[in-house]
């Protein structure tokens, strides 16, 4: 019997790549995307796909079940990949749009999770990936709501790990750098709608991280890794019999990830603005 696996977010990037390498690999798997458009393209990829939105308590109980249905009540591994990012200043960003960040990146895969772990501790066995990311071990400028969702993410995961310890359910959490994908083109809808009409004191730093991070119009971004990066990573997850609890993908996650270890808040914090130092030209002009 093929092992099945649920992944959501699949509509572009990292979750689509994962969802047709898996099915090349042999394994049941059930793509999920929040737009019904986005699930035909699936299906006429050869993949079992549905409607999964993780905003919806309703959607997520739904697809669930007619998962279970379909595999009589088992399932081998979850994927949770889906999320979006919401720029901004701290200071900019309203309650909204914070619990907004929220329930896709934490709120939506908890949920979820916590609906599959009762189908893996009867079967005695699964495995559990989250898709998380470098900014949920370090934070950078005006990704205040991302960064803290993700190393909300990040702490859930590890509390979750460590109380199935003991079982066969092995959890396991990807720390991607850049990855080439539609992330930042998504993240310009999102600013956009978030911030566009908002009065801010960094509204020219915005108007130049539209023009030059946002829009997608960057030929390369430096170390970025193509998907195919992050499937082999979840493949060890998955097939491995001591999968990792961390799997940095890129040198700039192996990087920061080894300064968070080794350096005082002030030093990292110089690296940090180093590495971002053309949003921080611009911040400093506005001061």
């Amino acid at each position: 019997m093929k092992k099945s696996i649920l992944i959501t977010g699949c509509s572009s990037g990292i979750g689509s790549y994962t969802a047709q390498y898996l099915h090349q690999r042999g394994y049941r798997v059930f793509a999920t995307a929040r737009k019904q458009s986005d699930v035909d393209k699936l299906k006429n990829l050869g993949l079992e796909s549905l409607q999964l939105d993780l905003d919806n308590s309703n959607s997520i109980n739904k697809a669930v079940g007619e998962i279970l249905d379909k595999t009589n009540g088992t399932l081998y591994a979850l994927f949770n990949n889906a999320g979006y990012g919401i720029p901004g200043a701290v200071e900019d960003l309203n309650r909204n749009t914070v619990r907004k960040q929220f329930e896709s990146i934490v709120f939506g895969p908890i949920e979820l999770t916590n609906l599959i772990l009762p189908v893996m501790r009867k079967q005695g066995y699964g495995r559990i990936i989250q898709n998380g990311s470098i900014l949920g071990i370090i934070t950078m400028p005006f990704r205040g709501a991302y960064c803290a969702s993700k190393f909300a993410l990040e702490a859930f995961n590890n509390t979750l790990r460590q109380e199935l310890h003991g079982t066969q359910i092995f959890v396991s959490i990807i720390e991607p750098g850049p990855i080439k994908s539609e992330f930042r083109k998504n993240a310009h809808k999102n600013f956009q709608n978030a911030l566009e009409d908002k009065s801010s004191i960094f509204e020219n730093t915005y108007k130049n991280m539209e023009k030059e991070f946002l829009s997608n119009k960057k030929e390369k971004i430096p170390f970025s890794l193509g998907p195919e990066a992050v499937a082999k990573k979840i493949t060890h997850a998955l097939e491995s019999t001591k999968p990792k609890a961390h799997y940095y993908i890129g040198f700039p996650a192996h990087l920061f990830a080894f300064l968070r270890r080794i350096l005082p808040d002030s030093a990292l914090d110089w690296v940090i603005r180093k590495s971002s130092s053309k949003e921080n030209e611009w911040q400093a002009k506005q001061k």
